[in-house]
């Protein structure tokens, strides 16, 4: 019996024209990202753009076919009911943005990078789009500590990642150095 080929292999090239994105978002997150996901979605004629949070504070129970998973605290001692109000607020923020797309949106558990990964699998994506970390030293330290998600997404899977940057360096200002 014949290995499987590895990962990526051309064999496991995922063409993104035609088939769903798989975005990923935070709350609160600039909406940079929602509109760029929109403007590839119409560019490749994607069926479905689906929308995605990880809550790092729940962990996953059971992972559905649709992409939708079942989810418990981490904490199972801790009262955890916040959960429940990022989802109306995220799907609110989309419906004012994305208007030329059809969408749908996930709320996730644990890693952003697994459950995005396992999202895509299901709905057969053919690829993410995500944002940078947000500017500041918290952005900074928590990429340090935690990684960045679209750096373990390109690593671990073999679909394409489309960075979307949330800062840029203004290269024609003059350094405070020189």
């Amino acid at each position: 019996m014949a290995a499987p080929p590895p990962q990526p292999s051309p064999s496991r090239i995922v063409a993104p024209a035609g088939r769903p994105l798989v975005v990923g978002i935070v709350p609160g997150q600039p909406e940079l990202v929602a509109l760029t996901a929109q403007a590839w979605a119409l560019a490749l004629g994607c069926p479905t753009v689906y929308f995605a949070y990880a809550d790092p504070t729940r962990i996953t129970v059971a992972e559905h076919d649709d992409g939708t998973v079942d989810h418990e605290p981490v904490d199972p001692d801790g009262a955890d009911d916040e959960w429940r109000e990022v989802a109306p607020k995220v799907e609110q923020m989309l419906a004012d943005l994305v208007t030329e797309v059809p969408w749908q949106f996930r709320f996730l558990a644990g890693r952003a990078d697994r459950a995005l990964t396992h999202l895509a699998r299901a709905v057969d994506a053919g690829a993410f789009v995500i944002g940078t970390r947000p500017p500041g030293t918290g952005g900074r330290v928590r990429s340090w500590v935690e990684g960045s998600v679209a750096v373990r997404l390109a690593h671990h899977q073999h679909r394409p990642v489309l960075v979307v940057p949330l800062q840029v360096v203004d290269w024609t200002a003059r350094s405070p150095w020189a």
